[in-house]
């Protein structure tokens, strides 16, 4: 069962995918979580980093669709500018936003990658689904109300991982 919390891959930040290592793979899409995974959950636009980012991923063919639990507003406001299409209140892990995304995408689970910050819905809802999954370090320190609890959970498993030599990770608060 804990398997199922355990990424394919983790890597310290979204800067470190890049897409000649994804097409080595045969990846030709992400699934991306936004808050804390390309961005500080409270900050409200990508920065110039993120939207060079983003560019090296479409010259590259790689398509990128946002998926997140988060609402409209939110999800709506940070995509659209960036012309990069998204799907809010997914409801993960749940399934049914990461079937829509590969369908809209027009791609198949084997050539997408889940990628997000967190264990219990990024990581468990890609590999539920039959993706290859990547987790990155949260990229600010503070969560919401429901996420801070997440976290707390997080932290147990990624523990145990750790101490069977599973995964290396990083914490943020050590």
């Amino acid at each position: 069962m804990l398997k199922k919390f355990l990424p394919s891959e983790h890597v310290k930040t979204i800067f470190d995918i890049t897409p000649e290592n994804l097409k080595t793979k045969g990846i030709k899409g992400i699934i991306t979580d936004l808050d804390n995974t390309l961005v500080e959950w409270d900050r409200p636009t990508a920065t110039p980093k993120l939207i060079k980012w983003f560019d090296n991923m479409r010259e590259h063919g790689i398509l990128v669709t946002i998926v997140s639990n988060n609402n409209e507003q939110r999800v709506k406001s940070f995509s659209d500018p960036l012309k990069i299409p998204f799907i809010f209140q997914a409801r993960k892990p749940m399934g049914k936003a990461f079937r829509k995304a590969i369908k809209d995408m027009g791609l198949k689970r084997e050539e997408t990658v889940v990628i997000g910050d967190q264990l219990l819905t990024d990581v468990l809802g890609g590999n539920r689904n039959g993706f290859h999954t990547i987790l990155v370090v949260p990229v600010a320190r503070t969560d919401g109300f429901i996420t801070k609890f997440n976290r707390m959970v997080e932290r147990r498993i990624l523990t145990f991982f750790k101490r069977k030599g599973m995964l290396e990770w990083e914490d943020p608060d050590e």
